[in-house]
């Protein structure tokens, strides 16, 4: 009897020996459909590896971008995998604020990842993130609509023909919308797109000596062009309206045209999730003036803060989420044109292509998108929908802010832009740039 006592005894410390040894990561990401599905894929993952648990972190792009930057600024560290972009990953990882993504498994492959890609999440060479899908941004448009209304849509449209498009597409009393754009504040959000459309209209962020150029032609036209088009052809709360609420707008069929990022474009065509899923049509992001910054390039990537105590258990799942193996398991569950886009060339395949409409527009705007060059006239700075510098959350938060404010009527545009002129350059004297 007591031998058997001692038999259980030990097997019950064995147990919660075992229990113990088991590592629970962090994960914090964004709450856009692909990464709704790897969250949900992930159990593959703690079945292949029985000794890490995952925990969720699910917040919408603006929250998610501030709590990470509070919690990796002051090294909080309360997570261990970090969904973030090519911006913070150049910045944070040259501030060794990020583990460094090196020894990757020989099978990774990290030459089937796209060079820009790469480039973009690195520093010096070294890799800080990596890639879970890259984007850029395209036109989409309901071939049933224009077919009714006997228009065609341009291969490159210029931001002039979407306007004269949207007006004859706009019929608010039937709940359809000419143009839907992103108007939510947020240098993520609604600058990402505003920045496109400047850039078309030959604007820049900044001129050579880092002086802010908002006070110039070129952004008033850009400006000016952006509030009109939202205002006259838009749906109504306009300046409410992210990525997630255009496709939402859009694929219950309430939106003519939208112009957003290139992921998008297997949640349009997926007739499980969208009304008008066999009515649409891709082509490039417009351009105006310039076709230099009229598209832009980003990725949502995987990184591990140099924070996280788990950093083995956390480069294990990093590397499978973004692993050839993850894009075949897509395929195989959910469909090969839902297989994260942008990233790698073997997802390009011939199959991949035939079934995703959207593919070749994706690749083809990806392999023009030059960070190095966004704008018509030279720039101090690298990235075309944002300014790869520390200040600019900030900065461009705050005038996110001033172009929804715009949107709803509350200033002139005008008047919106004297002011951004004035909080940017104040902010950026007290950073010391302008020379």
């Amino acid at each position: 009897m007591n031998l058997s006592r001692l038999l259980l005894g030990s097997t019950c410390i064995a147990l919660a020996g075992a229990a113990s040894a088991a590592q629970t990561l962090t994960i914090a990401t964004v709450n856009n459909a692909d990464m709704i599905r790897m969250q949900r894929l992930s159990q593959t993952f703690e079945q292949q590896n029985p000794e890490i648990d995952l925990n969720w972190v699910v917040l919408e792009e603006n929250v998610l971008r501030q709590r990470l930057t509070t919690d990796i600024a002051t090294q909080g560290g309360q997570f261990d995998v970090l969904t973030i972009g090519m911006y913070e990953a150049s910045l944070w990882g040259d501030k060794g604020w990020l583990a460094p993504m090196t020894d990757l498994p020989a099978d990774y492959d990290l030459d089937d990842v796209f060079p820009s890609v790469r480039e973009g999440l690195s520093v010096d060479g070294t890799l800080y993130a990596l890639p879970f899908y890259a984007e850029s941004s395209m036109t989409y448009y309901r071939t049933d609509l224009f077919e009714q209304a006997g228009l065609q849509m341009p291969e490159r449209p210029t931001w002039t023909q979407m306007a004269e498009f949207a007006e004859k597409l706009h019929k608010p009393d039937q709940d359809q919308y000419g143009m839907c754009l992103r108007g939510k504040a947020g240098w993520g959000e609604n600058m990402a797109l505003v920045t496109t459309v400047a850039n078309a209209f030959g604007a820049r962020w900044f001129d050579e000596q880092w002086q802010p150029e908002f006070n110039g032609p070129e952004w008033t036209r850009a400006a000016t062009f952006y509030v009109d088009l939202l205002s006259k052809y838009g749906p109504p709360g306009a300046s409410s309206n992210g990525f997630n609420e255009n496709l939402a707008l859009f694929n219950t069929g309430k939106c003519a045209m939208w112009v957003d990022a290139t992921v998008a474009g297997s949640f349009v065509t997926d007739a499980s999730q969208s009304k008008v899923a066999d009515k649409v049509g891709f082509t490039f992001a417009p351009q105006q003036d310039t076709d230099k910054g009229s598209a832009w390039l980003y990725s949502w990537a995987l990184a591990i803060p140099s924070t996280s105590k788990k950093q083995d258990a956390a480069k294990a799942f990093t590397t499978w989420a973004t692993s050839r193996d993850y894009a075949k398991l897509v395929a195989e569950t959910d469909g090969v044109a839902n297989v994260p886009p942008g990233t790698r060339e073997s997802t390009y395949s011939a199959e991949y292509m035939a079934a995703a409409p959207f593919a070749e527009i994706t690749l083809e705007s990806l392999k023009q998108a030059d960070p190095a060059s966004p704008s018509a006239k030279p720039v101090p700075y690298v990235g075309i929908q944002l300014v790869t510098i520390p200040e600019f959350q900030a900065i461009g938060t705050q005038v996110g802010k001033m172009f929804s404010a715009a949107l709803t009527g509350q200033m002139p545009v005008e008047q919106m832009l004297t002011a951004v002129q004035q909080s940017t350059t104040r902010e950026m004297k007290r950073a010391g740039y302008p020379k």
